[in-house]
């Protein structure tokens, strides 16, 4: 445990976005001992029995969870935990425990137990990264169940009084059902060892609007109950026992943002433009439909990036088609009069579906993912096109094809939504025709080819994480490389600024979106290298306006010219940041 009085900072990943101040409090959901006991000749009957009442127990409490989470957050939120549901009724799950059971005479709960321990060791060794959030539904579930057959107290739940300021709780890794049950007038924050902005229980804190961050390595063992602690979602800093000159910085950027949000209905009806009248196109990254609603109040100008993920991952069947369409409807609507970007199915690397039951790789970042999995899963991406087709009549829907690298795989992405054209010009379904299909440019040789790709696509979204992921060779998920993942690259930049002049050369729209256009300098960064669309996180909108609204692009462009040509990310950052402080303490108030 962290020694009081001493401030240790951690560095993770962004999970939800805000900033929190409170008192920690560990949450250890650890899976419960199971005392090893044989059960007598005569009381097979018995645990079998008490098996199946505690997965009907388990239902009921599931079920329930998941209404109060439609009725709080939607609907989208609620199917989170479907997986968790469907397994009460999987044969590997519940066939498996009642064989243990019967042929070895084991108690309910430990041939529970064993049974969720061999489908962990073999989901952890034959599925892709993504199976982490199946193996953490998987947790969930196994300690639930565990604790009705051992009649033990639930862990889920915070106890004890309420700390000044709030709670933030700290645990190696957080489950949906958890957060689900969270108050976010008590929890003001959360922070933990593992899991991703992916994550269910990440996906739900921000829908609750509790700032979290994850990936921070061992946080769990060494922060103390009761400790001071700051969390700030949007960069995934944590400080325990944070000191005069740590709350103070906390203190500005709150009263920054509290201000910001004070102003956010007026910076909303206001231009993102720039001192000297270029206008900049801002638009929202959306990870659920009911986001849309909310990115249009706060001023954006259509939808940069809408990942449709949600659909598939963690799901034990195939989204239907009227599921989709009904998705993508809703945020064409909302959006009616600006474009809407929508990426197809970016499967593999961290995210395959489980319906799929892909072979496991090596390497999947390397291997079957963005683009490439279009040809191998026809049906699957022909469902979608004819779903998205469908919903692009009610607006100015665009297809965006991820993983892009060469023109093949554009006319393969073509080739597909012809056919589903087709299928519905048949089945006399109406549909928008000459829809606009994109290539992002996530890879080296997409940004080396772009002039060629530039024939192939009508426009381009630079995908800034994967760029300098693929570009640097560093996964971007890995704590311990995080200071070799630089978007200020020499090698980064100079890529973008190259798909931006083939885009400016073709005539097609050039825009990027990534952490990279989230943060300050990044985005003043983009401008300046000749991106002027930006998709942000939707929460952002307001102070990436706040940035454009305060800066100059003639004087942006002249900085990014001397960022260029720097030896080093670092030399970079500096220069650039040096050549525009004046820029940044107009937004920014020193300190914050």
């Amino acid at each position: 445990m962290n020694e009081p009085g001493a401030p240790v900072v951690f560095k993770g990943f962004p999970a939800a976005e805000g900033i929190a101040r409170g008192r920690v409090r560990t949450v250890d959901w650890h899976v419960p001992a199971v005392p090893r006991v044989a059960v007598p000749e005569g009381g097979r009957s018995r645990e079998l029995e008490r098996f199946r009442g505690a997965l009907a127990r388990a239902r009921t409490e599931l079920e329930g969870i998941k209404g109060e989470t439609g009725s709080r957050l939607g609907p989208i939120e609620a199917r989170i935990f479907d997986p968790q549901i469907l397994m009460l009724d999987d044969p590997e799950v519940v066939l498996g425990t009642e064989r243990y059971i019967s042929d070895n005479r084991l108690t309910a709960a430990r041939a529970f137990d064993w049974r969720m321990l061999e489908l962990k060791d073999r989901w952890s060794r034959t599925s892709h990264p993504m199976v982490l959030d199946r193996l953490n539904d998987l947790e969930d579930l196994k300690v639930r169940v565990l604790r009705r057959l051992l009649d033990l107290p639930d862990p889920w739940e915070i106890g004890g009084d309420a700390e000044p300021g709030g709670i933030v709780a700290v645990a190696k890794d957080l489950t949906p059902s958890f957060v689900a049950s969270l108050d976010a007038s008590r929890v003001v924050g959360l922070a933990t060892d593992e899991g991703t902005r992916t994550s269910h229980w990440a996906i739900l804190a921000r829908s609750l609007e509790i700032p979290a961050a994850a990936g921070l390595g061992d946080i769990a063992a060494r922060a103390g109950d009761g400790q001071p602690i700051i969390v700030d979602g949007w960069s995934g800093r944590v400080v325990i026992e944070p000191d005069a000159r740590e709350v103070d910085r906390f203190e500005r950027r709150r009263a920054t943002i509290r201000g910001w949000r004070r102003e956010t209905p007026a910076i909303a009806r206001e231009e993102a433009v720039t001192l000297d009248r270029k206008g900049v196109t801002l638009r929202a990254n959306l990870d659920l439909p009911g986001e849309a609603a909310r990115a249009r109040a706060l001023g954006a100008r259509g939808v940069g990036l809408f990942r449709t993920e949600f659909l598939v991952v963690g799901r034990n069947t195939v989204p239907r088609e009227e599921e989709q369409y009904l998705a993508y409807r809703s945020v064409a609507e909302t959006f009616s009069s600006h474009p809407v970007l929508i990426r197809t199915f970016d499967l593999g690397g961290d995210k395959f579906p489980v319906f799929l039951r892909t072979p496991a790789e090596d390497n999947p970042f390397l291997g079957r993912r963005g683009v490439r999995v279009c040809p191998d899963e026809p049906e699957l991406f022909l469902t979608q096109f004819r779903a998205m087709l469908r919903a692009a009549v009610h607006g100015d829907l665009r297809i965006m094809a991820p993983l892009v690298n060469t023109g093949a795989e554009i006319a393969t992405v073509r080739e597909l939504l012809g056919m589903a054209e087709n299928q519905l010009r048949s089945e006399g379904v109406p549909f928008a025709r000459a829809v606009e299909v994109g290539a992002m440019i996530e890879t080296p040789a997409a940004a080396l080819a772009a002039p060629g790709l530039a024939a192939h696509a009508d426009f381009f979204s630079i995908g800034t994480n994967d760029l300098v992921q693929y570009t640097l060779a560093v996964d971007r998920t890995n704590t311990r490389l995080a200071h070799l993942y630089d978007p200020f690259h020499p090698a980064v930049l100079r890529q973008i600024s190259m798909v931006a002049r083939a885009g400016r050369a073709a005539g097609v729209e050039v825009s990027a979106c990534g952490e990279m256009a989230t943060r300050p300098l990044g985005v003043l960064l983009l401008l300046g290298l000749g991106v002027e669309v930006l998709s942000v996180a939707w929460r952002s909108l307001p102070g990436i306006k706040r940035i454009v609204r305060n800066c100059r692009l003639d004087e942006i462009r002249a900085a990014a010219e001397v960022s260029l040509e720097a030896p080093t990310g670092a030399e970079a950052r500096r220069s650039f940041a040096a050549s525009l402080r004046p820029t940044l303490n107009r937004v920014f108030p020193p300190g914050a």
